[in-house]
């Protein structure tokens, strides 16, 4: 059964609407749910966890309706919002056990997950202190730590690195990974960002215009409609702009990113004449190999 499962959802507020069809299936691993700004991932995440209705469509999260059966839901998922207003005078670990309690765990019991918690996200030394002394990047561990404190199957993460430098956002990713690889908690992550989705997700949502994009494992989607090779050479621009008149003398499209072409085509002989170009002209190279697809290639694509 997977995890969420969503059959031409739509979701209007009076006149606007946020999502008309979107329609997808998240399973095992960590899944990116990917949109610009304003694309209704957070109106996506809401509904997966019972906060509101669809308007029409159905949905079902951990086997149950989410509207109708929240507390059945929301004991077994952690959410992480995006917004990082937390009480600013409530230490961190009284925070993290009182939602722990709030998803019913008992008070002791709470308590001792609520340490443990901020322990693995590398706050233990931090737990007494009050939230609103901390960085941003202490606040978005707080959150982390709040969704997974009660160790549910499944925790949603809005824009969990926003705020956070570079340094930051890898040590966020590289503990959201260890959450969901070594811990066994599957994971969504929203996010309009698409290297760090590509970095860490295993499939991925993209949502765009209200409607469902594209939705599959990440490798595949990456491969889908993808032909022709990638050419790497050790080569001047003088070489290379002969390997492209060699090669589009025999028939192929071609075109060069500094030292990197791709040659497009279908055809089994694309990769041989694609290195007999090299060879006749006596050019090295670095790489030559299937062409696969971005995920920014599958972004840019989806989006027309």
């Amino acid at each position: 059964m997977p995890l969420v499962s969503a059959l031409n959802i739509s979701k209007t507020y009076g006149q606007f609407s946020a999502l008309s069809d979107v329609s997808f299936e998240i399973e095992q691993g960590i899944t990116g749910l990917l949109g610009a700004n304003g694309a209704g991932k957070t109106t996506m995440l809401g509904m997966i966890i019972g906060l509101h209705a669809p308007t029409s469509g159905t949905l079902e999260v951990l086997g149950h309706n989410p509207w109708t059966a929240g507390p059945a839901v929301r004991e077994r998922l952690g959410y992480a919002p995006e917004h990082h207003t937390l009480p600013p005078d409530m230490p961190a670990v009284e925070f993290v056990r009182h939602v722990a309690e709030l998803h019913g765990l008992p008070k002791d019991e709470a308590a001792t997950r609520a340490s443990d918690a901020l322990w693995l996200v590398d706050l233990g030394e931090e737990r007494f202190r009050s939230m609103g002394t901390m960085s941003t990047g202490q606040r978005q561990r707080v959150k982390l730590a709040q969704a997974i404190a009660h160790d549910p199957n499944l925790i949603l993460l809005d824009e969990p690195t926003d705020g956070l430098d570079p340094v930051q956002r890898d040590a966020m990713l590289d503990l959201i990974r260890h959450v969901s690889s070594e811990i066994g908690i599957n994971v969504i992550l929203s996010s309009h960002l698409l290297d760090e989705v590509e970095k860490i997700c295993d499939s991925v949502v993209i949502i765009g215009n209200g409607v469902t994009l594209a939705a599959g494992k990440l490798d595949e989607l990456r491969n889908t409609d993808s032909t022709g090779v990638v050419l790497e050479l050790d080569a001047n621009d003088e070489q290379v702009e002969w390997v492209l008149t060699y090669l589009r003398a025999h028939g192929l499209q071609a075109a060069a990113n500094r030292r990197r072409i791709t040659v497009e085509g279908t055809d089994e002989t694309v990769f041989d004449i694609t290195r007999d170009a090299c060879v006749t002209g006596d050019i090295g190279i670095v790489r030559l190999g299937p062409r696969s697809l971005s995920l920014e290639d599958v972004f840019l694509e989806q989006l027309g």
